[in-house]
């Protein structure tokens, strides 16, 4: 295993991590996806109240409810963490 102790976990720790938020997904069939147009909606299989699931690469590692950030102008969205993942798979 390798020794992440001293400068190299300092460094480690401030590499940005992408995190996906995954609020549902969509099962057309072909011939709906070929159909497809602006304006057009996408039924999810998933409520607005559900619950979305936040991956890192394709590691599910939390749960959460979206909610809006307060006070922004702009509307823009947050996660609320409802549910941390065990990444450690039970170790």
């Amino acid at each position: 295993m390798a020794d992440f102790s001293g400068d190299t976990h300092s460094s480690l720790s401030r590499v940005p991590v992408e995190i996906t938020i995954s609020v549902g997904r969509a099962h057309p069939t072909v011939a709906e996806l070929l159909a497809l147009k602006r304006d057009a909606i996408l039924p999810l299989d998933r409520g607005v109240s559900d619950p979305v699931e936040l991956y890192a690469g394709d590691r599910l590692i939390a749960r959460g409810e979206l909610e809006e950030v307060e006070g922004d102008p702009n509307g823009r969205l947050a996660v609320r963490l409802t549910e941390v993942v065990d990444t450690d798979g039970g170790a």
